[in-house]
């Protein structure tokens, strides 16, 4: 008779409750089932967080546990995110007052047959072209107009664009932990006091002040930056990327609306200043707001200004909650028993809210590697190479939006300086100035982020990608004019039909929303499809 495994996840909050939910149901836990999950959750530790991104891959992730969509966005106070509107990073504000901005939309570029459109993008007029965003794809138009990427009626998880959520974080973790608890795993409140050490050198039990000895055969290291086990107890260091990404403070606050019926925006914004950025986050009833900055470049009392800049005139914001941080992972995030998920793994400034989409990743990967034998070497060796060069490259990602800006304040300057460019990025870069960016760049199962991404950055902040030497390649110039036409005329048809974000969410947080009527029209179909 096979022995009943029992894995122990240390810290609740979203990594150590989603790790908890989805574990449960991947592994099959049951009362007389092969595998144990008991989650231990401090009462003295608080969830950072005012406002979460995600990508639209917890869309996956929420349907795989079993969550209603509408459920969790009213538990959660969430609002739909369809892509990033960066303010101000290419040149920054202008004397009279001008801004540039740009959009990153989770829509992939229109398909279309052949070499497809971005090289007719890039040989048209660049004084007359429109923004690449805005060519490529017609969900800037639907975020713009403040549209919802969905209609009221269409099914869960389902619309005719792509979208994630922002979300409450305590909220969300609520949620998870109550679905954990339903598929079964074991909920314990109490405080580490120790961690002992097997003669191998695998955990061999955590001692809690209100529960005593707790010993399982796998543990999950979700303590947030405390890192209990993965950094106190096995002594994994992390490695810090402040050389590249500068960033390491950031103060954030929660503002309510002037209305209720306020406009709501679906996109995170991001704002550049001075000494980095500030996001802005539309969440039901309030908006997350977080100025994120590097200390060797302002104090934290300019930063304190730079919140109270961007609120505006005569806007006082409640109590500023400073974080301190450095971006940063274990390159052995898996140890002998012991696997570090969410920050306790790594933490990479909130820039393109990378942090849930990684809780996701190694959930997921955790999973599938699981050492059912008691054999942890090889999943372990495998799950520490893909987890390490995820995070590479998003760090090069990350950087992209900072090196290729023009603004002239020290902080952007000295992100401009080659030593802090990866040498990869400085490649992909000096490739890209006579072909765009390809699949072929990138490795999918390693990539956060695909290839039109970087296109979305790259050409937003007017990267200048020469393809005239090859325009003898791509003589379907009238059919390429007829498909940015197309996509237009697409966005003005979605504009018209799709709901205002503020009111599907209204229609949403109503009770029986279940069974609540279809808004207007019939729904949008996914063009093309």
């Amino acid at each position: 008779m096979t022995c009943k495994r029992t894995i122990l996840i240390l810290g609740g909050g979203t990594a150590g409750w989603l790790a908890a939910a989805y574990l449960a149901k991947y592994l099959g836990v049951s009362k007389d089932g092969p595998i144990g999950i008991t989650l231990l959750e401090s009462p003295d530790i608080g969830i950072i967080g005012v406002g979460e991104g995600t990508f639209p891959t917890i869309r996956t992730t929420l349907k795989f546990l079993g969550l209603n969509e509408a459920e969790f966005m009213r538990e959660t106070a969430a609002t739909f995110k369809q892509g990033i509107r960066f303010t101000d990073w290419v040149t920054g504000a202008t004397a009279d007052g001008g801004h540039d901005s740009f959009f990153h939309p989770f829509e992939a570029p229109f398909p279309a047959e052949g070499t497809g459109l971005v090289p007719y993008w890039l040989l048209q007029d660049k004084d007359r072209r429109l923004p690449f965003a805005q060519a490529m794809t017609f969900q800037q138009q639907v975020a713009d107009a403040l549209r919802a990427p969905k209609r009221g009626h269409e099914g869960d998880f389902e619309a005719p664009l792509n979208y994630a959520y922002h979300f409450d974080a305590a909220k969300g973790a609520r949620v998870l932990a109550r679905r954990a608890v339903e598929l079964g795993v074991r909920h314990l409140s109490g405080t580490v006091m120790g961690v002992a050490l097997a003669e191998d050198g695998a955990i061999a039990q955590v001692t809690t002040r209100e529960q005593g000895a707790l010993a399982a055969d796998f543990y999950v290291d979700c303590s947030g930056f405390r890192a209990e086990l993965i950094g106190r107890a096995l002594g994994v260091p992390q490695k810090s990327v402040r050389p590249i990404l500068f960033a390491d403070r950031a103060l954030t606050c929660k503002m309510p609306y002037d209305a209720p019926d306020a406009p709501l925006e679906s996109c995170t914004v991001a704002t550049a200043h001075a000494g980095g950025w500030t996001w802005d986050i539309g969440l039901t009833s309030a908006r997350g707001v977080g100025c994120v900055y590097s200390s060797d470049h302002i104090s934290d009392a300019q930063a304190e200004e730079t919140v109270r800049a961007y609120l505006g005139p005569g806007v006082e914001p409640p109590a500023l909650r400073k974080i301190a941080f450095d971006s940063g992972y274990r390159e052995t995030p898996w140890v002998k028993n012991c696997v570090a998920i969410g920050l306790a793994g790594g933490f990479l400034e909130p820039l393109e809210s990378t942090s849930v989409v990684l809780i996701e990743v190694a959930v997921g990967m955790l999973a599938e590697l699981f050492p059912h034998d008691g054999r942890w070497d090889a999943p372990a060796a495998r799950f520490n190479e893909l987890m390490t060069r995820r995070f590479e490259n998003i760090v090069n990602f990350l950087k992209l939006h900072y090196c290729l800006s023009r603004r002239e304040e020290p902080f952007w300057r000295d992100n401009r300086t080659p030593e802090s460019i990866p040498a990869p990025l400085r490649d992909l870069l000096e490739q890209w100035r006579v072909r765009p960016p390809s699949r072929f760049d990138f490795a999918l199962d390693l990539e956060a982020f695909a290839f039109f991404n970087y296109q979305y950055i790259l050409y937003g902040m007017g990267f200048d990608t020469d393809l005239s030497a090859a325009r003898g390649a791509y003589p379907h110039g009238d059919t390429a004019r007829k498909m940015f036409a197309r996509i237009q005329s697409y966005g003005d048809h979605a504009t018209r039909d799709l709901p205002a974000h503020r009111a599907l969410i209204r229609q949403i947080n109503k009770p029986g929303v279940a069974d609540a009527p279809p808004l207007g029209a019939p729904p949008l179909d996914k063009v093309g499809a």
